[in-house]
C-alpha cells in the first residue's frame, strides 16, 4: 500500500479564508481521483463560475497549489494536475472485503457500531479516555487530507472498540475496518469528502467523544445511530 501524503496547503503562507475553501475544493478533488493525475483543470472562469467566486480567488488558489506542487500551469494550455494521489488497495480474491456489498456494510456496521458505544460508554478507563481525546484533536486539526481523515477515522472507532473490553467484538470490528479499507467505501469516501463534510463528519466525532466523556449512554448511542444514517443517504445518493 502506498504511503499517506500529508499536505498542509497554507503552511507560511496568510491566505484569505474565501481562497482557503476554493484550494481546498481542488484539493479534495484531486485527491479523490475527481481530477485525476496529467488531467487539466476546468478554466478559472469555469471554476469562479461553479464555485461562485472571483477569478482573483480561483487565481490566487491555484498560484498556491502550484507552490505546492499540486498542479502545473502552462501559459495558454491551462492547469495540469501533477499530484499522484494514493491507490486504494485492491481486495483479495474471495476475501471478506470482495465479496461484501455497499448494503452488507451498512448493515453490519448498524448492529454492531451502537452496542459497541453503549459498551465502551461504560467500560472505558480514564486512560482509554485521554487517548481517545489525543485522536480527536488529531481528526479537528485535518483540513483536505482524505487519506489522514480516513486513517484517523478508523483509529478512533478502533480505540472504541477496544473500550469495549471484548476481545471478540474488537476483532469483528477490526475485520470491518479491513474490509471496508478494501472496499467501495473508501473510494467513496474520497470521493465525496469535501471540506464542509470533513468539518461535520469532525463536529459528530467531536459530539461522540463529549457523549463517552460524560458517561451518558443514551446520547452517545443516538449520535452514533444518526452517523450511521448520514453514512446512508450517502451511499443512496452514489447509487
Amino acid at each position: 500500500m502506498s504511503q499517506t501524503i500529508n499536505v498542509d496547503l497554507s503552511e507560511g503562507q496568510a491566505i484569505g479564508e474565501t481562497v482557503r475553501i476554493v484550494m481546498g475544493t481542488l484539493f479534495g478533488r484531486i485527491q479523490s481521483g475527481e481530477y485525476p493525475t496529467a488531467s487539466r483543470l476546468p478554466s478559472e472562469r469555469a471554476l469562479a463560475a461553479e464555485l461562485g467566486v472571483s477569478r482573483n480567488t480561483v487565481r490566487e488558489a491555484l498560484d498556491v497549489l502550484e507552490m505546492r506542487k499540486m498542479i502545473r500551469r502552462r501559459q495558454g494550455s491551462g492547469s495540469f494536475v501533477i499530484f499522484q494521489t494514493e491507490q486504494i488497495e485492491a481486495p483479495i480474491p474471495g476475501s471478506v472485503g470482495e465479496r461484501s456489498s455497499p448494503l452488507d456494510h451498512l448493515i453490519v456496521r448498524s448492529i454492531i457500531e451502537p452496542e459497541m458505544t453503549r459498551l465502551a460508554v461504560m467500560n472505558m478507563t480514564p486512560k482509554q479516555l485521554d487517548r481517545l481525546s489525543k485522536t480527536i484533536v488529531q481528526i479537528e486539526a485535518v483540513r483536505t487530507d482524505l487519506n489522514e481523515f480516513i486513517r484517523l477515522e478508523e483509529e478512533f472507532y478502533r480505540q472504541i472498540a477496544q473500550a469495549t473490553r471484548n476481545p471478540l467484538l474488537e476483532s469483528c470490528y477490526e475485520m470491518i475496518i479491513e474490509a471496508c479499507r478494501q472496499s467501495f467505501r473508501t473510494a467513496l469516501m474520497r470521493k465525496h469528502l469535501t471540506p464542509d463534510r470533513i468539518q461535520d463528519f469532525q463536529t459528530r466525532f467531536n459530539s461522540l467523544f463529549n457523549a463517552i466523556a460524560a458517561r451518558d449512554l443514551e446520547a452517545a448511542v443516538e449520535i452514533t445511530k444518526l452517523h450511521l444514517v448520514e453514512e446512508q443517504k450517502l451511499f443512496m445518493h452514489e447509487s
